[in-house]
């Protein structure tokens, strides 16, 4: 895999559960952009945080994947496997005096209202545990999503790059294996948009040029808060992939014909790649209606 292609995208689940409805239409949304455009999609397994794995969540996750047709280019990486890269990238920063040793706790921090950067830049001597933090506050990061259009974003606090229990940081690892991919486009959900202004400082620090981000829809649950691994969403039935993705193409604003859900995933997915208009997404956050089979979310016409 050419990993200077024009378009590389990438799908990057944490294995902390199996896949649930909100994540096939993230990996779905995002696999369609790539395909459309000609482009390559990846898959990465976030498993940075074995405290909160689930044993066997990885292995299932790939199997969904598999079963809904959503074949990937190139190797299934695992950030498991790529410390290296990020020991280096820190050792880096150091070099350039770009990180300092942050002592304080969440409780600390929540006490004070947020993190005094300055205060800690200042503390060099060993307090016991501590984060790594990125010198970065200050001014603002500009870019524009693909479907949410200009964005600012004021960076007012130095970002984590490895945690107290010395576990590496999301921020960093996932900036770093986006340089390292080769990544162009980033399409991932909306409950991720606030973490865009300080990864897009760190590719710059790194002297990578940012991917173009794109934040799709959320889907919501029963009680009205995202659809996610730790409200308990439930994974999907693998059985009813045809009907999934008819589904979770209603949700992103497209009407597939009722027929298509008795087709093979690849044929369905053929069908999606042919009419992918990032305008005809529907971007409303919204509950879906899992009552039951045949189960249709109302979109816009195609």
């Amino acid at each position: 895999m050419d990993k200077f292609h024009p378009y590389v995208g990438r799908f990057a689940p944490s294995p902390t559960g199996p896949l649930h409805f909100g994540s096939l239409v993230c990996a779905l949304g995002s696999y369609l952009d790539a395909v459309a455009h000609g482009g390559h999609w990846l898959v990465r397994m976030e498993d940075l945080d074995p405290p909160r794995e689930e044993p066997g969540a990885a292995t299932r996750i790939v199997k969904s994947l598999e079963a809904h047709g959503l074949h990937w280019h190139g190797p299934l990486e695992w950030q498991s496997g790529r410390h290296k890269l990020y020991e280096a990238t820190l050792a880096e920063l150091a070099a350039r005096e770009l990180i300092y040793p942050c002592h304080c706790s969440r409780a600390q921090i929540r006490a004070a209202g947020g993190h005094d950067n300055a205060r800690c830049r200042g503390t060099r001597e060993e307090q016991g545990p501590s984060a790594l933090r990125l010198i970065c506050t200050g001014g603002e990061e500009h870019f524009v999503d693909l479907w949410r259009g200009a964005q600012t974003q004021a960076i007012a606090e130095d970002t984590i790059l490895k945690r107290r229990d010395g576990l590496y940081a999301y921020q960093l690892a996932v900036v770093v294996d986006d340089i390292d991919q080769g990544v162009t486009h980033t399409v991932r959900g909306a409950d991720l948009i606030d973490t865009t202004g300080a990864q897009q400082r760190l590719f710059r620090l790194l002297g990578a040029p940012p991917p173009q981000f794109g934040h799709l829809p959320l889907v919501m649950g029963p009680a009205g808060r995202k659809l996610s691994k730790q409200n308990h969403a439930p994974a999907i039935n693998d059985a009813s992939a045809p009907e999934n993705l008819c589904i979770a193409l209603g949700f992103l604003g497209f009407r597939p014909p009722g027929e298509l859900a008795r087709e093979e995933p690849e044929h369905i997915l053929k069908w999606a790649a042919a009419r992918w208009q990032r305008h005809q997404v529907d971007m409303r956050d919204r509950q879906l209606d899992f009552s039951g089979p045949g189960t249709r979310d109302p979109g816009p016409a195609t």
